[in-house]
């Protein structure tokens, strides 16, 4: 299954949501799996110019895009999402 790393971050809305409702993180995890096929694999809060780090996996570029745009179009939050490619992977194309 192809995975993808979303690194995330909060607007004000989204990050008054969180600190009223913490247990929404889990919410969002599980809605992204239900209705959009995409699995949290690994979820990090980091400090920097992200608030997530976010490793999911999913049946295609497409199947993420459309799930990262729902939950984008809420205003709670902004992603950038890049498709990860296994180094042995990256390797074996190589030669």
């Amino acid at each position: 299954m192809p995975t993808f790393i979303v690194l995330s971050t909060l607007t004000d809305d989204g990050a008054e949501t969180l600190v009223k409702n913490p247990e929404r993180i889990k919410e969002v995890n599980g809605e992204l799996e239900r209705d959009f096929g995409v699995k949290v694999v690994a979820q990090y809060a980091v400090l920097g110019p992200y608030d997530f780090v976010n490793i999911v996996e999913a049946e295609d570029g497409a199947s993420v895009a459309r799930a990262m745009l729902h939950l984008a179009s809420r205003g709670s939050m902004k992603t950038v999402t890049l498709e990860a490619i296994p180094v042995a992977d990256l390797i074996a194309r190589l030669k």
